[in-house]
């Protein structure tokens, strides 16, 4: 490694001395910056799908139940192949997939935009859910190598580019695919062009990296000293609480549109403005768990975060329009602080793996969200739309299982 030296401490534990990082750090700020930009795209894509589902059900007179379908085919090609991606490219890094995973996202748009059927519908959202599934593991691993060892920082830095995507989708919805239609998806698509050349320039710098300086960033985290039986347990409260916190956030993602035209009578357009609301108070969240959790421990933040959202989603559901739309605002930046927390302390409790854990994260996230869409769905036919929010609005009285966690990473 050019730069750099690595030593072994008394105790064995290989540490590794960053002078070469530091040397690179403009560099590695500039590739921060780039794959935090490319997540925005990626997941402004990803968004653009729930919103326009209004569309979507109007033209092809479908129900609740199967615009929860739809998401759910998204979420699960886009979660069941993290894990995947992740372990594999744990062993051999490919810097190539981020690329590629773009161009399955452009692909999968292009075809979204000519479909025909619910059939070809299914496909076009599949296709996208592959270029997420294949873009987050590796991005995920560049954001950490890029870091400089702030790892919560680096990790909100590169979440909140996805959230600030995520919260775009709803107006390039309300801006281009309402007054053209379903055709204008492809308008949209161009969008990873850019994208896919962003890419190509962190592939570069990724590329030039010395793998042994890639394996040494990889583990430069204080070595788990649990023993395997707690970190399961520490393992299954993080699946807990994503469970809880993707649940509500897939209520919001997907129906809450819904929810404001039923119950207050708004314009699809008007219900979209009220959804990037929601979308940018959850992307401006993000980039308050990284930092927040490498000054106080990662712990603290999840517990505050999933917990601390719980009276605003009991009053949300009894609310009038403005404070329902004022109610979204502290329910976005709590739930969004804990997604950082969660996946720097998963790396941490498995240290040397940060492949296979960013993909188990970020696709039960993905799974997560859509199983809570498709079962909401469901709900929502069944006893209408109040009622998914009525009982979403317990869930994070989950965050009480935060105090399972061991304190891991603490600085």
């Amino acid at each position: 490694m050019s730069g750099g030296r690595v030593i072994s401490s008394g105790g064995g534990v290989s540490q590794t001395i960053t002078a070469g990082t530091r040397a690179a750090t403009g560099t590695a700020v500039v590739v921060l910056g780039a794959i935090s930009l490319s997540h925005l795209i990626n997941d402004m894509l990803q968004s653009l799908l729930p919103a326009i589902y209004p569309l979507l059900k109007a033209r092809y007179g479908l129900s609740f139940g199967q615009i929860g379908a739809i998401t759910l085919v998204n979420q699960l090609t886009a979660s069941v192949l993290q894990p995947v991606v992740g372990h594999v490219t744990d062993r051999r890094p490919y810097p190539l997939s981020l690329p590629i995973g773009m161009a399955f996202s452009f692909v999968g748009l292009l075809l979204l935009a000519a479909a025909g059927s619910y059939a070809w519908l299914l496909m076009a959202v599949a296709l996208v859910g592959v270029g997420s599934s294949i873009f987050h593991p590796e991005s995920s691993r560049v954001a950490r190598l890029a870091s400089g060892g702030r790892h919560g920082m680096a990790q909100s830095v590169f979440q909140v580019g996805g959230n600030a995507g995520a919260s775009l989708g709803p107006l390039l919805a309300a801006g281009v695919v309402a007054p053209g239609g379903q055709p204008a998806v492809a308008w949209c698509a161009l969008a990873a062009v850019p994208g896919i050349f962003l890419l190509t320039y962190v592939d570069r710098w990724y590329g030039a990296q010395h793998r042994t300086r890639a394996a040494a960033a990889a583990r430069a985290v204080t070595p788990a000293s649990l023993p395997r039986r707690q970190i399961a347990v520490a393992l299954a409260v993080l699946m807990a609480l994503m469970l809880s916190k993707f649940f509500y956030t897939a209520s919001l993602s997907n129906y809450y549109q819904f929810y404001l035209i039923d119950r207050f009578h708004l314009t699809m357009r008007d219900a979209q403005y009220c959804l990037f609301v929601y979308l940018a108070s959850f992307a401006a969240g993000t980039i308050l768990g990284g930092p927040i959790g490498d000054r106080i421990g990662r712990k603290t933040v999840i517990w505050v975060s999933v917990l601390g959202v719980l009276p605003f989603t009991l009053a949300l559901p009894h609310l009038g329009l403005i404070a329902t739309v004022v109610a979204t605002v502290p329910i976005g930046l709590l739930l969004a602080s804990a997604f950082p927390a969660i996946v720097v302390y998963a790396q941490e409790l498995v240290p040397g793996r940060v492949g296979t854990v960013a993909g188990l994260m970020f696709g039960l996230a993905f799974g997560l969200g859509g199983i809570g869409a498709a079962s909401l769905g469901l709900l929502a036919d069944a006893h209408g739309i109040d009622t998914v929010f009525e009982v979403c609005a317990f869930l994070p009285a989950l965050g009480l299982l935060a105090w399972m966690l061991p304190d891991v990473g603490k600085r």
